[in-house]
Formats: C-alpha cells, sequence, structure tokens
C-alpha cells in the first residue's frame, strides 16, 4: 500500500497494456458524456434541457458576450448591454471567461448553443480523464483501479445533476490539476515553476468556477491540516514546508497579479452585493438523501429515484446506500491493511468527508424533506464573509471525489494483495450493487421555442439605433431567458449591439444588503409577468400606464417586441394576454416579420 497521498510510482514493465488501458478509459469517458449529452446532439440549436433552460441560456450568453468583448475590446467583466441603465458586474457571476475566449472562434463559427454543448460534454469527458491521469500517475499502481475510481467521479450523481446546464460545476477536471499544482510544491526546485504554474491554474479556475475553487481550497486545507497534523507525517512536513510556503507565495503573486481587477470588481466595484441570492434553507443537503438514488440513473429510471433535492440540478450527494455501505467497507479494508504513515491519509480523507457532509446539511437539520430546529455548524458560519456566498448543498461535492479516492485504493490494495476467492467474489459484488444503479441516464431535453426571423434577419436594426435599448415581452429575467439568448445572436453573428432591461443575472437588491435574481421589478415588467405566467389581463389605470411609459423611459427602450412564442423556463406563457396588456399600455402594435412591435418614442 502506498504510504504517501501523492508519490509518482515505478516505471511500469507492461507499458503496452497500460496505454490499452489509458485509451479505453478516454474512449469510455467520451462515450458516457455523449451519452449524458445525447439528447441535446440532435438539434442544438433547437433544444434546450428541460429542467434547466434558463442556465443554459445564460451560459449561452456568457460565451458569445465574452467572445464578443475580446473581439471589441469591451470589458469582459462588466457590461450595460444588460439590465440598462444600471449593468451587470461579471465579477460576482460566474462569468466563464477564460471559456468565453478559448472557444471564441467556434461560437463565432457554430454559434453559442452549439458552442455551449460542446464545452458541455468535454468538461464531463475531461474530469474523468483528469482524474484517471492524477489517479493513475501519482496515487495507485492498477489502471483498472484508477478507471473506476475516476469514472465514478466524473460521473457520480451530482456532476450528471449539475451536467443541466452549469459549465461550471462540471469543470470537474480542475480539481484533479489544482491538487497536483498544490502537491507538486513539495519537490525540491518548483517553489518558482510550481508557483507560477499553480497560481495559472489558481486564475484560470476563478474564472471558470470560482466557487468550486473556494470548495477545492477549503477542502485542500481540512486535508491537509489532518494529514500534516499525525505523528507519522510530521517530519515529511516539516522538511517540505519551507518549500510548500516559498511555492504558495510565488502561487499568490501570479493568482493576485492575474485576479488584481476581477477580485477588486467582485468586493469593491459596483453592482456588487452580499451574500447570495439563494436562500440557503432551500439549498441545503436533506440528510436522507446521501442514502437516496438521482433521478438522471439506472435506479432512478427504474422508479427508485426521489426528489429530496431542491430542484432536479442541485442533487448533491444521492449516492445510495449500497454505495455508502461500500465506502466504509473499502475505508476498513484499507485502514486494517494500512501502515501507519498511510493511515494518515486515510484519516484526513475521512474527516474531509464528514466535515463537508455536516456542512452540505445547511443551517439546519432537514430529513427526509422535515425541517428541524436543531442549529448545525453551517448555521454559525453563514454569517462569515464569502462562506455566505456558498450553498451549503453544493459543499456535498467534496464527498464524491473522497467516495472515488476510497474505491480506487480499495481496488489497488485488492489487486495488489488478492483475498480468497469467495471474499474477492464478494467484493466484485459488492462494487456491482453500488455502481450498477448510478449509472447515468441521459439528461432531459425538449425542443424550445425559435429565435424570431426579426432577430435572425437582423431586421431589428431598423428599429433600434446603434448601442440602443430593445426590449421582448415579457421583460428578460431567469423564466423568460429569450432576451439574452437573441442577443447572444446577433453578438455571435457580428449583427451590433442592442440592450436589454433586466437580464438574468445576480445583482443587489436583495433583502439585508444581500443579492437577488434580477433586477428590483418595476410597474411595467410586474404587469407583463402577471400577464404572461397568468393568462389574465391586469386592471389598467391612468397611473398604471404613467408609470408604465416611465419605465420605458427610464431604461431608455425604442422598441418593444412580442413573438408569437415566447419561451417559459418554468412554465407556458400566455403571448395573448402580454399582446393586449401591451395594448393597452402603449396602443396598437405594428406587425413585423413574426413579432409584434411598440415603437416608443425618443
Amino acid at each position: 500500500m502506498p504510504s504517501s497521498p501523492f508519490l509518482a510510482t515505478g516505471p511500469s514493465t507492461t507499458r503496452v497494456r497500460d496505454r490499452r488501458a489509458d485509451l479505453l478509459v478516454t474512449l469510455a469517458a467520451l462515450a458516457l458524456a455523449f451519452w449524458v449529452t445525447s439528447g441535446m446532439w440532435r438539434d442544438p440549436n433547437s433544444r434546450a434541457i428541460t429542467v434547466n433552460s434558463s442556465d443554459q441560456a445564460l451560459f449561452e450568453w456568457l460565451l458569445a458576450f465574452g467572445g464578443h468583448a475580446l473581439t471589441h475590446g469591451e470589458n469582459p467583466l462588466y457590461t450595460t448591454l444588460i439590465n440598462v441603465p444600471d449593468g451587470v458586474n461579471l465579477a460576482v457571476n460566474t462569468s466563464i471567461t477564460v471559456y468565453a475566449a478559448v472557444f471564441a472562434p467556434l461560437t463565432y463559427l457554430i454559434g453559442p448553443p452549439a458552442t455551449f454543448l460542446v464545452i458541455l460534454t468535454l468538461n464531463l469527458a475531461a474530469t474523468a480523464v483528469a482524474w484517471y491521469w492524477l489517479l493513475s500517475r501519482y496515487l495507485v499502481r492498477s489502471r483498472l483501479a484508477a478507471g473506476v475510481g475516476a469514472l465514478f467521479i466524473a460521473f457520480c450523481p451530482a456532476m450528471v445533476s449539475h451536467a443541466n446546464a452549469h459549465l461550471n460545476w462540471t469543470a470537474g477536471w480542475l480539481v484533479p490539476l489544482l491538487i497536483w499544482g498544490v502537491f507538486r510544491l513539495r519537490r525540491p526546485g518548483r517553489a518558482v515553476t510550481g508557483g507560477i504554474v499553480l497560481g495559472l491554474l489558481v486564475a484560470a479556475a476563478f474564472s471558470i468556477a470560482a466557487e468550486g475553487l473556494f470548495f477545492t481550497a477549503l477542502a485542500l486545507g481540512v486535508f491537509l491540516a489532518v494529514w500534516a497534523l499525525h505523528p507519522a507525517r510530521w517530519p515529511e512536513v516539516r522538511a517540505a514546508l519551507p518549500r510548500m510556503a516559498a511555492g504558495l507565495g510565488v502561487t499568490a503573486l501570479v493568482a493576485g497579479a492575474l485576479l488584481a481587477y476581477p477580485l477588486w470588481l467582485h468586493f469593491l466595484g459596483p453592482q456588487r452585493f452580499h451574500g447570495t441570492g439563494f436562500d440557503p434553507l432551500i439549498h441545503s443537503e436533506d440528510i436522507a438523501a446521501y442514502g437516496s438514488y438521482p433521478r438522471r440513473s439506472l435506479a432512478g429510471w427504474a422508479g427508485w429515484g426521489t426528489s429530496l433535492a431542491p430542484n432536479p440540478t442541485e442533487e448533491n450527494s444521492f449516492f445510495g446506500v449500497p454505495l455508502l455501505v461500500l465506502g466504509l467497507a473499502c475505508f476498513a479494508l484499507l485502514w486494517w491493511r494500512a501502515d501507519r504513515a498511510f493511515r494518515a491519509t486515510l484519516a484526513a480523507l475521512g474527516v474531509t468527508a464528514v466535515v463537508f457532509a455536516v456542512l452540505s446539511w445547511g443551517p439546519t437539520v432537514k430529513w427526509n424533506g422535515r425541517r428541524f430546529d436543531q442549529t448545525l455548524p453551517f448555521g454559525v458560519l453563514d454569517n462569515l464573509p464569502v462562506i455566505n456566498a456558498a450553498l451549503p448543498s453544493r459543499l456535498a461535492l467534496v464527498v464524491a471525489p473522497v467516495i472515488g479516492l476510497l474505491l480506487a485504493y480499495a481496488i489497488d490494495s485488492l489487486r495488489a494483495r488478492p483475498p480468497r476467492r469467495a471474499v474477492g467474489v464478494a467484493w466484485a459484488l459488492g462494487f456491482v450493487a453500488a455502481l450498477l444503479p448510478l449509472v447515468p441516464t441521459p439528461l432531459l431535453t425538449s425542443v424550445r421555442e425559435p429565435i424570431p426571423a426579426f432577430i435572425t434577419s437582423g431586421a431589428w436594426q431598423r428599429y433600434v439605433p446603434p448601442d440602443g435599448v430593445l426590449t421582448p415581452l415579457p421583460l428578460t429575467v431567469d423564466v423568460y431567458p429569450d432576451g439574452q439568448r437573441w442577443q447572444a445572436y446577433a453578438l455571435a453573428h457580428r449583427q451590433g449591439e442592442f440592450r436589454i432591461p433586466a437580464g438574468f443575472f445576480l445583482g443587489p437588491g436583495g433583502p439585508e444588503g444581500r443579492g437577488r435574481i434580477g433586477p428590483v421589478p418595476r410597474t411595467f415588467d410586474s404587469l407583463m409577468d402577471q400577464a404572461g405566467r397568468t393568462g389574465l389581463v391586469p386592471i389598467i389605470t391612468d397611473g398604471s400606464i404613467r408609470e408604465s411609459r416611465a419605465d420605458l423611459r427610464h431604461w431608455g427602450v425604442r422598441a418593444v417586441v412580442l413573438p408569437d412564442r415566447v419561451h417559459g423556463a418554468k412554465y407556458d406563457v400566455d403571448e395573448d394576454a402580454l399582446r393586449r396588456t401591451a395594448t393597452a399600455l402603449l396602443g396598437e402594435p405594428e406587425r413585423v416579420e413574426d413579432v409584434w412591435l411598440w415603437r416608443v418614442p425618443d
């Protein structure tokens, strides 16, 4: 059994077999990634992820805007293209600036929806490959062990759940690279080069998944604290500490230089906020969810899935009882077989898993859908800066890699010292019983409303001056993502810029100085939301007409546009009620291409 949590194995005597195993794992990762996203590949431009089309539209917009900002010399972290006139601070949102820049040529070539799908698929496959590389090259000697551990981590319930449109959280390939970068600093002569590489990785991770970077840093901090304090590790730690400190200093300088402006914008810039726009009570993990099965899995397909998550995108644990039992059995086997030094690694892994599992339960206890009054550790930490911006349920994402490591270490140990035949068969059956129900099924997808010809043909340019403001009905927010989809199309097809009021973003305006999703509602957008959501025309008075027209002047809107079909991310939208409400407020519309249009005087 390896005695170090991060040591290189010796040269293999079966290189051909190892390369074949590397290829098989890579092909398996690609096949599973395409399988999970298969519903989108039929037609990326017309299909959307059913349970989270709003986030999909947001990431498509971020890709289009990021590429546009890069090619036009604009600020990629702050924009007034949405939420006019105030603008949006993208540094406190998920800006994915690195992805937007790297994939800008592809976005211009095939469009934001197809580019979004390419990145999502590559994220899942790359996560498996990166973990396999870390495991097979540094942690275990068995390629089978590395493959099982890596594929589980990359396609565990949480990753498949976040594949419902989260380009940030599915970028799990960053985590093994960050782990490698940190432990690489222990080597003599790596302080400068290692610190530079780790600094670049930190800067990239902050851009793609800042919350994930924060969780990775916390998890590494807990792991290293427990591991370093173990008596068997202290001499090694004492010898490596100066090199680690020097390397981390270089990392801080490099990452600090690259992230100085994004961090200033995040904490001190305009349109910033404190905390988050989400309720930590709602977004906390149900304790019973750890032993339950996810919906997008073979178990869920068989009817064993549950709805204990706040939504289908946040099934952050859902391991099932058999896997929890198997994980404990693996831990016991490894502890029994391990030498004193490796037990430090096991203890650190165990403490890390328990700490993050308990924190994921949120401020108070929730069991099987019922909330109790007992205060949990997160309820005490929730008032601390930065932590108060995290969703507690997502802390469970740290537990899956720990389980994957235990699975890999256990298989490696069993292959190195095979047990009796009957015991070996029992272990194999245990792995099958625990992992087979968690094999993922494809994401649910559905057809979404097409972008109207009024936008795709460029007809909008006749009614909106350069840099002018256009608004769809209803106004763009998370449940009505059309405006940002239209804008993304215009930017990616080099039609020019039009701005929109509102938008799907996190900004100020929530209770107690916290953030909220979208801007604070005004009269005009509230009336439109009511009409589209309920199908009933609100009572229109002279006062509401004056206030609505004052709202349009505040935003500088020149054209109000209603397509024949509006995409509702959570529910169907009544277009007829929207048209009658807008007519009562603004007068009769004109028909242009395939939309109803109301001109607003300058």
